[in-house]
């Protein structure tokens, strides 16, 4: 039940939640069942493809199969999470984005003396992350960890579930132009990808790219190091240093995991120059909003339309406000949102819904 109520925590009205709901015993129940006696399969996945920040591919399981990698990830998910480094972000508990922000900053005082020594870093991406991870590889992690017979049979049945075949495709043939032909699980093999959109395959990317962690930290010898996903920082007082770890990073990564890093997102300079990473640039003596996801915000919130201003604008807000310059970011949304009717508070921080005028009735 635990499970249940916790995939539907942002998702129950949606359609197959309100349909899974409208008989809720009696489908628990028959999941109950079919997990204990072994006739449980998966059913058929909803693709879609977003366009921003660029074209890719979602996956949506289907409700019943959602709530079977909620119980999963709440039976396993704590064993691996107590192994992590502290500084792998993303889908944990308490390591979004803003403490993925303020950790790299810590890190930056710390080799720096609090800007007063040079230094330097190196950034990385992985190329086509999700649809090239091997399932092959991870499920050997995720054996070395799990004991448990049944969970384990579990984890290898929702690790190793094709969403292809029967797969329900919302996205239009001009829209799934878009995503390149590398970046889809539809031209992937069997045995590489997971769905990007399910809370298995978030769960799963970090215990692969966990052997990315401890190699860097325990291997590469790295002290200042921390990965959001597929992108992760690396901080050294010396350029040549970091040069020797980026290719022991590069030999590592295709004979381990058989993924490759995206030579083009690969940089190596000053930390001066500002470190952009989960969004956020650090900078000496401040961390800011990344320009190119203010002017987007700063569009989108002039075009957008009347009835979806408020609930945008507070989102926009409470994101600037992750970032300790703000104050003139967050002043150029607000000029926004007061010129499309709303108010805003006077420290910049909330936006406030338009008041109607009512008319008042004259007193008797």
């Amino acid at each position: 039940m635990a499970a249940y109520f916790d995939c539907r925590r942002r998702k129950r009205n949606t359609h197959s939640a309100l349909v899974f709901e409208q008989q809720l015993e009696r489908n628990l129940s028959n999941l109950y069942d079919e997990l204990m006696d072994g006739s449980y399969q998966p059913g058929r996945s909803i693709c879609f493809v977003v366009t921003r920040p660029k074209p890719r591919e979602v996956w949506a399981a289907d409700f019943r199969d959602r709530v079977v990698h909620h119980l999963l990830y709440n039976r396993i998910a704590p064993r691996f999470y107590a192994s992590f480094i502290a500084d792998s972000c993303a889908c944990i508990p308490g390591r979004g984005t803003l403490y993925a922000a303020q950790r790299l900053e810590a890190k930056v005082r710390s080799i720096t003396q609090n800007w007063s020594r040079p230094a330097w870093y190196l950034k990385c991406d992985l190329a086509n992350f999700f649809v090239s991870i091997d399932k092959t590889v991870l499920r050997k992690e995720l054996a070395a960890r799990i004991v448990e017979p049944w969970w384990m049979a579990l984890a290898d049945l929702v690790l190793m579930h094709d969403p292809r075949p029967g797969v329900i495709m919302q996205a239009p043939a001009p829209l799934l132009a878009l995503v390149p032909p590398h970046k889809s699980l539809l031209n992937q093999p069997a045995h590489r990808g997971l769905p990007i959109g399910n809370l298995s395959s978030q769960f799963f990317a970090n215990v692969y790219l966990d052997v990315l962690d401890q190699h860097v930290k325990h291997r590469i010898g790295a002290r200042h190091y921390i990965r959001y996903v597929d992108d992760f920082v690396l901080l050294h007082e010396s350029p040549q240093w970091l040069n020797g770890a980026l290719a022991g990073i590069e030999a590592f990564l295709p004979r381990r995991l058989g993924v490759r890093l995206n030579p083009s997102k690969t940089i190596l300079q000053a930390v001066p120059r500002g470190i952009d990473f989960v969004g956020q640039v650090v900078r000496p003596w401040a961390r800011h909003t990344r320009a190119r996801t203010l002017n987007v915000g700063a569009q989108r919130l002039a075009q957008m339309p009347a009835r979806d201003v408020y609930a945008a604008a507070n989102s926009y807000l409470g994101l600037m406000r992750q970032a300790t310059a703000s104050y003139s970011d967050r002043a150029r949304i607000a000029n926004i949102i007061r010129r499309r009717g709303h108010a805003v508070d006077f420290g910049l921080t909330k936006a406030y819904r338009r008041s109607s005028t009512a008319s008042k009735e004259p007193r008797q």
